[in-house]
């Protein structure tokens, strides 16, 4: 098989991981570096989650949220638009919970909350014609420190070692890059996020650890199913390069993977 249609796990390019499925939804573990669907910004991507997991089940599907580009993990569809509406409404009311996991720099407490409304942030193409004159929107972020490595590497020129933390991300709301711009806010960014990181520690990752992903990852999805009712908690297993970092901290056993 020719390696251009290969990724970067070494999937065949027409696959996508389906994590669950019934007659009104599917969820899939998006790989990063997969847009959602069709953008004005990327004209030259050729493969989108959208039309590859209706290829792989057989039907439409309607996206109900979204994930960033750089971002792995459980992405949700619904396959009609009336269960896509009930959906949306649930993610607009705050019913479902989101839980993450993301490598940070530097070391954080325990646990602890981001409340910090963000301002609109237009895209130069997909946003040209937005209002630019809205005002900030409540974003708040809780935190959990799950681990913790102090490395003998000066990333920064001020410190003779780096230090890292392995955190679970739970977003209350869902403010466009909200826990990349809540990271910076506080001072510790994501480590491969190439628009609201440090470039120093993504640089580091990639040299060191072969790590050419952002460190974030969407690994649980708990909502009521749109029809049954039932309690449903999806969950995204971690790609080749999350569990490399894993074992080289010695962090397998602080997250269930």
């Amino acid at each position: 098989m020719s390696n251009e249609n290969m990724d970067i796990e070494g999937n065949t390019a027409d696959q996508i991981e389906i994590i669950y499925e019934d007659e009104y939804i599917v969820a899939i573990n998006k790989e990063a570096g997969l847009l959602v669907h069709r953008s004005w910004l990327d004209k030259g991507e050729t493969r989108f989650a959208m039309q590859l997991t209706r290829d792989a089940v057989g039907c439409h599907v309607f996206p109900v949220h979204r994930l960033d580009k750089p971002t792995s993990g459980v992405l949700l569809f619904a396959k009609s638009s009336a269960v896509a509406r009930s959906l949306t409404e649930a993610f607009t009311e705050r019913k479902v919970t989101k839980q993450y996991l993301a490598v940070v720099r530097g070391f954080m407490s325990e646990q602890g909350t981001v409340d910090y409304a963000l301002s609109f942030k237009p895209d130069a193409i997909a946003d040209k014609f937005a209002n630019l004159d809205k005002p900030a929107q409540e974003a708040v972020t809780h935190w959990q420190s799950l681990a913790q490595i102090e490395l003998p590497f000066a990333v920064s020129k001020k410190h003779a070692t780096s230090r890292y933390s392995l955190v679970r991300l739970t977003p209350e709301t869902g403010r466009k890059h909200q826990l990349r711009r809540h990271m910076r806010h506080v001072f510790h960014h994501i480590v491969g996020d190439t628009s609201h990181g440090d470039i120093r520690h993504t640089r580091f990752f990639r040299t060191h650890y072969d790590c050419t992903r952002m460190l974030l990852h969407a690994q649980t999805l708990a909502l009521s199913h749109p029809v049954t009712g039932e309690p449903l908690v999806l969950k995204a297993g971690l790609d080749n390069q999350w569990m490399r970092i894993l074992e080289e901290f010695s962090w397998e056993d602080s997250v269930e993977v």
